[in-house]
């Protein structure tokens, strides 16, 4: 079993909050997590059909049977259940007294958002990051690691990845769409995950992707919400600041986890990563992820943009704490180019920003006469 980096945080906010939600990708180790770090609780999954049953027709009797508490699993299930724990939670002063799991983000529905409002704390668990797969000990290459995916069951059980992910997609599709919104042509389904998949790293243009689909603009953008809302993709808005008013608005595309994009882009083995034209996409994907997932496990308070003005010049990666940011380019190359420090010198020389950094997948580390830091991959990912 990998020892998550959340666990920490997951006990802090149990003593501040009388209740935490828990929210993450299906199978990202939510239950897992929740279990180990609250044995002592009564444990419920509301995919259980007559847990749901009771839930759904008297949530009053439902709650009543967990007067110390309890883990309640994919509570997005019982929607219902939010204005009954909300009285509970008003009346009690005990912290951590439920703690809530879901595989869609709930708090995206404004109704919820407003009930559950300053009576809980939320967090976020994503798949296994870089540094706790590390902890397997197994050095694993970038282009392994971008195949594999980071969901715990590859890893734990040793599973082939390209047939985990070709039945995790069918499964999601079949299971968590269809509870969100009533698709019925699946197959249609499919192909726009196919096709958003070929726009990692690009900047969204819902138009092309209603014409290659054959959908509406509506659709289009009420499908990209599902994702967004099951923790399947991530848009990475552009940043926005005085130094330069010429940036371009529309947001970039990723995917959570590469394993999942690979499957969906019909790369079957490692080999075939290697020499496809989406490696550096995936790369630069890979690395933007688990920007986040590390700042979500230690609870940074940090934003994440790209920049890129109206002339194409483009910076990956901008990670904001509010006081400060950092420009990172993500090169896919193992040898260093004077080439990959031009566009950083320009966000310099507009911006006045004292670092950045270029992550590559090369070994030699240094610092160019800019003042540039140049960085393999896995240093990053381990030390950021």
């Amino acid at each position: 079993m990998i020892q998550r980096e959340l666990l920490s945080v997951l006990k802090e906010y149990a003593s501040e909050f009388r209740s935490v939600l828990l929210v993450g990708p299906r199978q990202s180790g939510k239950t897992t997590l929740a279990k180990e770090t609250f044995p002592d609780k009564s444990y419920v999954s509301l995919e259980n059909p007559d847990e749901r049953l009771l839930a759904e027709t008297d949530a009053r009797a439902f709650l009543n049977r967990f007067p110390d508490g309890a883990i309640l699993d994919e509570i997005q299930r019982v929607p219902l259940l939010f204005s009954y724990l909300q009285e509970i939670l008003d009346k009690t002063d005990q912290d951590g007294l439920f703690i809530l799991t879901g595989s869609n983000n709930i708090l995206m529905q404004e109704n919820i958002t407003q009930t559950l409002a300053g009576r809980l704390g939320v967090l976020d668990l994503y798949p296994l990051s870089f540094r706790e797969i590390a902890m397997i000990g197994k050095n694993y290459t970038l282009n392994e690691l971008i195949f594999k995916g980071s969901y715990p069951e590859i890893y734990n059980k040793n599973r082939k990845s390209e047939l985990w992910h070709n039945s995790y997609i069918r499964t999601y599709v079949e299971r968590d769409v269809r509870q969100i919104k009533n698709i019925a042509n699946t197959s249609l389904f499919i192909k726009f995950l196919r096709i958003c998949a070929g726009r990692i790293g690009q900047q969204l243009n819902i138009t092309a992707i209603s014409n290659e689909c054959g959908i509406d603009l509506k659709t289009v953008q009420s499908w990209l919400s599902v994702l967004e809302q099951t923790y399947v993709i991530k848009l990475l808005q552009p940043f926005y600041n005085s130094f330069n008013k010429r940036i371009l608005k529309t947001p970039k595309l990723y995917f959570v986890d590469t394993g999942v994009a690979c499957s969906l882009l019909g790369i079957r083995k490692i080999q075939e990563l290697e020499l496809s034209h989406f490696r550096g996409a995936l790369v630069e994907n890979y690395v933007i992820i688990e920007c986040m997932k590390n700042s979500s496990n230690q609870n940074r308070e940090q934003a994440f943009y790209y920049w890129r003005d109206n002339k194409g010049i483009e910076v990956d990666l901008i990670i904001d704490d509010g006081a400060t940011f950092l420009p990172v380019e993500i090169k896919s190359a193992e040898t260093y180019s004077a080439d990959f420090i031009k566009n950083l010198k320009k966000i310099k020389s507009y911006s006045g920003v004292k670092e950045a950094v270029i992550v590559y997948d090369g070994k030699m580390e240094f610092e160019t006469s800019d003042g540039i830091q140049v960085i393999n991959w896995s240093s990053f990912l381990k030390n950021y």
